[in-house]
């Protein structure tokens, strides 16, 4: 592809630069400059002042699962129980149950945890929208699953049955199960899915790709490469779309490190069988779940939530599993992704990364371990993060008033943890090194949208339009770097995170130039163009016409996973 992008704002990855021209030929850019191409190309794009980026870089996503979900019962637009329930009797009657007993269950999610009181879902209620086929519908944080009376009698689930450990199933007062699974729990009746065929998970990672590269992502972190929650292991197919060239996308895949884990010296050495250095598709990272998730009170905690329910959440891990795990993956030359959203899931994080590099173990200087979501952060331990070296890689999306914020985290934090939300100003104020993600398809993948609400604390479609301690808001030019440059620095990239010439072109641009709005305009912006490995595989710019202003359409912000 030879193409000239000219009359353009340039963000390089680290800052605005003063020329106006970007020069691609054969898919390399090969000159940023001022005014016309000496030579000009086949192909001239002017871009009335938009901006142009280096492709984003989502550090922490699900594109596989999110691209089966979105294809399968997917209920994540819902804006009302109502609504869900609509696109559930939609899906049901739109589809029809097959002999092949693998298409009788009704599978997706998204569902909101703040249409239900508590936060609990019941069967009957989904048993009156699919009353004759079993159904498993996952949270949109996946962290919990609403199931029908049909599935709970496939799987077996009633009042004799027993909660694996860090699990939850919700029952009521005669101690039968209603219908909400937390955590763990949700494989009692995930177990008894069938699995999605190799065509289904294909066809969910080319649905994943198409919806990031729409939105300006190149190069991405699979956040669970591994059997979770119902779905397969997306590994073999992402094997298999980067031999074919399907996968033009560059993918870093972090190996799930199972809860139930043992024997650390054999995990370690099975992972490492898997691990992948060189290609599209790379698995050099390994995924930790530390806790759950504020909603359900299953994220760790130092002390008990502000509830009659108490207690401290739940720690999948102790601290001698971690320190000795970390030290494992450390020596065998991965890097360590870590979910952690309480803060005690947070401290225990940091302290097993600090033994890791304690006098007597051996840490290799310039691994990319990094710990994502961090949303209750005790404010002893944020500048840890830089004295560690441990990138904090955000999803800005859910650091405002949404629902769920008001009704199932503040109550349940409580005055003082409520001051530590988020504290990503405080973060970048120590020199931490940020990276940003989605989590999709727990919430849009839309950079502009978590960008928005980065600089902002708020949301255009937040329950409550006051900022979320707006001390902790970052600049533009910080969340962009952090989504670009710094994702790119995790998946140990040299052809993302960057505008440079001598680099394959991996752009986005947008529909306008944030440097030149309000920043409460942000989540307006859309991206009109992107490039991914030198070709154009998003075209949403009408020619010859002006940098237009976008229609801001209102996505669901969540939790995370």
């Amino acid at each position: 592809m030879d193409l000239d992008i000219l009359d353009v704002a340039i963000f390089d990855g680290e800052a605005l630069r003063p020329e106006d021209r970007v020069s691609i030929r054969d898919g390399i850019i090969t000159e940023i400059g001022t005014g016309p191409a000496a030579v000009p190309a086949a192909r001239t794009i002017t871009a009335a002042g938009r901006l142009l980026t280096p492709g984003f870089v989502d550090a922490h996503v699900h594109s596989t699962f999110g691209g089966q979900e979105a294809l399968a019962c997917d209920i994540s637009g819902a804006d009302s129980l109502e609504a869900a329930l609509q696109m559930i009797r939609d899906y049901v009657a739109d589809t029809t149950a097959a002999t092949d007993p693998a298409h009788d269950w009704v599978i997706g999610g998204g569902w909101s945890m703040s249409h239900f009181p508590g936060g609990d879902p019941s069967a009957d209620i989904l048993d009156a929208a699919c009353p004759d086929r079993p159904a498993i519908l996952l949270s949109a944080d996946h962290h919990s699953a609403w199931v029908n009376t049909q599935a709970m009698s496939a799987a077996g689930l009633d009042e004799t049955s027993t909660a694996p450990a860090g699990g939850v199933i919700v029952t009521d007062s005669t101690g039968r199960p209603t219908g909400c699974l937390h955590e763990s729990a949700i494989d009692l009746v995930s177990a008894s899915v069938p699995a999605a065929s190799d065509e289904e998970v294909l066809a969910g990672l080319r649905e994943g790709q198409r919806y990031l590269n729409s939105l300006g992502v190149t190069a991405w972190m699979d956040a669970i490469v591994g059997d979770y929650g119902g779905h397969r292991d997306p590994y073999g197919t992402y094997v298999g779309a980067a031999e074919t060239g399907e996968l033009h996308s560059e993918v870093v895949g972090s190996l799930w490190w199972p809860r139930g884990v043992t024997d650390i010296d054999a995990e370690v050495a099975r992972l490492t069988d898997l691990a992948r250095a060189e290609g599209r598709f790379r698995a050099t990272s390994v995924k930790f779940m530390l806790d759950g998730i504020v909603e359900s009170r299953t994220a760790a905690m130092t002390t008990e939530y502000m509830c009659t329910c108490g207690g401290l959440g739940t720690s999948y891990f102790t601290k001698a599993h971690l320190e000795a795990s970390f030290a494992a993956l450390d020596a065998a030359g991965f890097d360590i992704h870590c979910h952690a959203i309480g803060d005690a899931a947070v401290k225990a994080a940091l302290d097993a990364f600090a033994a890791v590099r304690s006098p007597g173990r051996a840490g290799v200087a310039d691994r990319r371990h990094h710990i994502a979501h961090v949303q209750v952060v005790d404010p002893a331990d944020v500048p840890r993060f830089a004295e560690l070296g441990i990138t904090v890689n955000l999803q800005a999306l859910w650091a405002c008033h949404d629902e769920q914020m008001i009704d199932l985290n503040l109550p349940f934090l409580g005055a003082e943890r409520s001051g530590w939300l988020y504290p990503f100003g405080s973060l970048n104020r120590t020199g931490a090194h940020l990276a940003m993600g989605s989590d999709w398809p727990v919430s849009t993948a839309n950079p502009w949208e978590a960008i928005h609400v980065a600089l902002n604390r708020s949301h255009p479609t937040a329950a409550n339009a006051a900022p979320l301690l707006p001390d902790e808001a970052i600049d533009l030019t910080t969340a962009l770097r952090a989504y670009t440059a710094g994702s790119a620095h995790l998946l140990r990239s040299p052809d993302n995170g960057h505008i440079r010439p001598g680099q394959p072109a991996n752009l986005a641009l947008a529909s306008v130039n944030p440097f030149t709005l309000p920043t409460t305009d942000i989540a307006e912006i859309t991206n009109v163009l992107t490039i991914c490995d030198g070709r154009i595989v998003h075209d949403d710019l009408p020619p010859h016409t002006p940098a237009p202003t976008a229609t801001f359409a209102p996505t669901t912000t969540g939790s995370a996973r």
